[in-house]
């Protein structure tokens, strides 16, 4: 996990590949270094400090490249575990986890004997209620000396748990993150325009679930003499996500579109949409996660050649436990 360094170590590189895109000057004749400007070396210090940090949330040992499971709750009851007589059997664990039983809407689990499981760093002992990622204070399980965790999750009426571990292939064997060139002409003004009233956007996921997401505006914006909108999703902070697709989607950059985080406008609705700052969503690394997808609204006809590039993956090997 040397990426961090190497990607220190590129960025004078990357200056000097982005003057054209930082408004910086041609390179001189007969060899001499073009000029940087304190502004063209902040917006490249911000964005490869940006990019340092996505790197180091997707290999933390409970980050997207530690999913090693997925498993959808479609009985009353279920016995999981990673033993070949579970009924939801799970690639790593305990061989006999404990009973997960759905009641009224709620779900229970009561532990197995000796599964040596915690919840905030304490036994699990005797039954409990099951708190998912849409409640305030979610539940997570940890298991084999805090290396690996199982969640619920709650995807509409449906159900499922969510299982990591801090040596999933996916995470040992991370190839790192290609970025086109940070180039300062791919930070667009913006102007939000709310929707009066606010609306909600259906937005498919990789799993085919139908998803209802706050939709309190749109993002306009110019490019190459062109207009074009994006659908925003609203944060409970007043921030922005936008869930795109563009030209490069397939061509470059990830099939299934890529995410931008935007901060919440100004008073007058003025707001920049930083397309270096795109990212893969978590599908791009994992097949074990339920990401949003591009709704049709924002499916743009522009290549933006801008932001985290499609993941090459590695060849996997067999998940810790398995």
């Amino acid at each position: 996990m040397d990426n961090n360094k190497k990607m220190l170590g590129v960025l004078l590189g990357a200056c000097l590949a982005v003057l054209a895109g930082c408004g910086g000057k041609d390179k001189p004749e007969g060899g001499e270094q073009a000029s940087v400007s304190a502004d063209d070396l902040a917006f490249l210090n911000d964005n490869q400090a940006w990019r340092i940090e996505r790197h180091s949330h997707l290999v933390q040992p409970d980050g997207w490249t530690s999913l090693v499971g997925l498993h959808w709750l479609t009985l009353k009851a279920h016995y999981i575990g990673s033993g070949a007589t579970s009924g939801l059997r799970l690639a790593v664990g305990p061989e006999k986890m404990g009973l997960i039983r759905r009641e009224d809407g709620k779900v229970w689990f009561t532990p197995e004997a000796g599964a040596q499981l915690r919840i905030n760093d304490q036994p699990v002992r005797g039954r409990i209620l099951w708190h998912s990622d849409q409640d305030a204070e979610p539940t997570v399980i940890t298991f084999d000396e805090g290396k690996g965790s199982i969640s619920l999750l709650q995807r509409g009426s449906h159900q499922a748990l969510r299982v990591r571990h801090a040596d999933a292939s996916t995470r040992q064997q991370f190839a790192g993150l290609d970025y086109w060139p940070a180039d300062r002409r791919w930070a667009v003004p913006a102007r939000f325009v709310a929707h009066t009233p606010a609306r909600t956007l259906q937005v498919v996921d990789m799993v085919g679930m139908n998803n209802t997401l706050a939709n309190p505006g749109r993002l306009e914006f110019e490019r190459g003499g062109q207009r074009y909108s994006l659908e925003a999703v609203g944060n409970p902070d007043g921030s922005l996500l936008v869930i795109m697709a563009d030209r490069t989607s397939g061509h470059g950059s990830y099939a299934a579109g890529r995410y931008i985080d935007v901060p919440a406008p100004d008073a007058q609705g003025a707001v920049v949409l930083d397309f270096n700052r795109s990212y893969n969503p978590p599908c791009a690394f994992t097949i074990y996660a339920t990401c949003p997808l591009p709704p049709a609204e924002n499916r743009l006809d522009l290549r933006i050649e801008a932001g985290e590039k499609a993941y090459a993956h590695k060849p996997l090997a067999q998940e810790a436990g398995a």
